[in-house]
């Protein structure tokens, strides 16, 4: 997780200034108990950029006490485990209660780089059933922790909101998912996990009190200049409507597929959580299904701006009682579509590298879209090499031409997208700057990711420290690195992802 400052002092693990802002609110909300011991953990993966966000010295990840504390085999001085209830619409269909089947949030720490919200909790996620579990033995297991880990780092090196982790811990304990696989814990870092669905928990039990109480809690901690709205419910409702608009127009700019978008997955501050069966786009595909067990597509890449809005009108229902109106209610809600359109398309115009805007500019974006996707251009890819197009030089265009097999479809959009930039004066040199710093060069593909979590699961954890440095900087080059940027094997587009984790 890169932040763009360091704390002054850092801190050792028993030193962590831990509060616990989420154990204020009334004992319905969560039950405290103890994470079950992870027999002889040992550390797979730690961020050191997380690390210093919260003041943790990365020196400790080298000590047992480390291990031990984020292993759920001792707490760290401060901590107070606690798992949080909620509720939620799972593929579209009431599931009922909830809750952190087998994540236990410590506490908060301050952190620095946090952005507006100058604090993270932190939660082990595979620390042993609890009282949500719902019948699962409340573990992880440590391909789908790497996976975690990995794209954490992945997206808030893309500059996408996102949830953290500070580490991951393995052990030989064997858990059961769709074959036997081994343990891990997950220490994730955000400045809330409450979702969607911890509102919908008190809206559908009817206890309209404990609502009022999350949303005034909500607003006082993390969103406080609300408080002085005129309504700070609907200003509540807004606002996070307003942040997952972004949330999702990012995510579709880069390609990412998230795979699990129920309402306990997207979370209240708009930010990237619960990572399970995502995966970023290779061969352009609208309609895309990145998790196999997603039967009919609830959750394709071109449907995700629909379930999102799908989502915030479930949020925008539990909290339709406090706002106390529906026009008012409706008002917030439908800033949806203007918000993730905007944003979307400034994207779009920065990652062509067009810095003005002009009314044929759909036409060409739509253009573009449908050769990628005839011609199945690789995502990542096709926009990095546009960068290296030249207004004056088709020769150029090899790097880009050559990932479409129908060249001369290219070459009639190409000679559409170059009388644009001469419409506005682009230049070669200062455009491609600009295109290099929003269209990444890396991104992770399925099959890096599961050739990581091959050589872990066989204890070499070298792999996933040499994806984290060009993660953590996906727009920059990396010496010796090339081959992390090449279009995927053929095995590699044929990983499948679950939600079984």
């Amino acid at each position: 997780m890169t932040t763009p400052t360091q704390p002054a002092i850092l801190h050792h693990t028993d030193s962590l200034p831990f509060g616990h802002s989420f154990a204020t609110l009334p004992p319905a909300f969560f039950t405290r108990l103890m994470p079950t011991p992870l027999p002889s953990p040992y550390l797979v993966a730690a961020s050191a950029s997380a690390a210093k966000m919260i003041g943790l010295d990365p020196e400790e990840f080298s000590t047992a006490n480390f291990v031990e504390s984020f292993s759920g085999n001792r707490l760290p001085a401060g901590a107070m485990p606690i798992a949080a209830v909620y509720s939620g619409h799972q593929f579209g269909i009431w599931a009922g209660q909830l809750g952190d089947g087998r994540a236990l949030l410590l506490g908060d720490v301050p952190a620095h780089g946090a952005g507006q919200f100058g604090s993270m909790e932190l939660q082990l996620k595979g620390a042993g059933p609890t009282p949500y579990s719902r019948m699962g033995d409340g573990r992880a297991v440590l391909r789908s922790s790497i996976r975690e880990f990995l794209c954490s780092e992945a997206m808030a090196g893309l500059g996408i909101p996102t949830s953290g982790v500070l580490c991951v811990t393995g052990s030989d304990l064997r858990v059961i998912r769709e074959t036997p696989e081994t343990a891990a814990v997950v220490t994730r870092m955000a400045p809330t996990f409450l979702r969607f669905g911890s509102f919908e928990h008190w809206f559908y039990s009817g206890q309209p009190e404990a609502l009022k109480t999350l949303a005034d809690y909500v607003i006082d901690r993390f969103y406080p200049d609300l408080r002085d709205a005129k309504n700070p419910y609907h200003a509540l409702l807004a606002e996070v409507t307003r942040r997952t608009a972004h949330l999702m127009a990012q995510w579709q700019a880069v390609g990412f597929m998230h795979g699990v978008m129920n309402t306990d997955n997207m979370s209240i501050l708009g930010l990237t959580i619960d990572y399970g069966p995502f995966g970023f786009m290779d061969a352009f595909d609208p309609g895309h299904i990145c998790n196999h067990t997603d039967h009919h597509g609830r959750y394709a890449y071109d449907r995700q701006p629909d379930v999102a809005y799908w989502n915030c009108a479930k949020l925008a229902r539990t909290l339709a009682p406090l706002i106390g109106g529906e026009e008012e209610t409706r008002s917030a809600l439908d800033l949806f579509g203007p918000a993730f359109s905007a944003k979307a398309d400034e994207l779009l115009h920065a990652k062509l590298g067009l810095q003005t805007s002009a009314p044929d500019d759909v036409a060409l974006f739509d253009a573009m879209f449908a050769l990628m996707r005839a011609n199945r251009v690789d995502f990542t890819l096709f926009f990095r090499r546009l960068g290296e197009l030249q207004i004056e030089n088709p020769t150029a265009d090899d790097p880009v031409r050559d990932l479409v097999i129908d060249r001369a479809a290219f070459d009639a959009w190409a000679a559409r997208y170059r009388a644009r930039l001469r419409r506005e004066g682009s230049a070669d040199g200062p455009r491609r700057l600009a295109m290099d710093a929003v269209n990444p060069q890396y991104v992770l593909r399925n099959y890096l990711a599961q050739v990581a979590i091959e050589k872990a699961q066989q204890k070499d954890f070298s792999e996933i420290e040499r994806l984290l440095t060009i993660l953590e900087k996906p727009f920059d080059p990396h010496p010796d690195s090339d081959h992390y940027a090449r279009l995927p094997p053929d095995w590699g587009t044929r990983v499948a992802v679950s939600c079984s984790s």
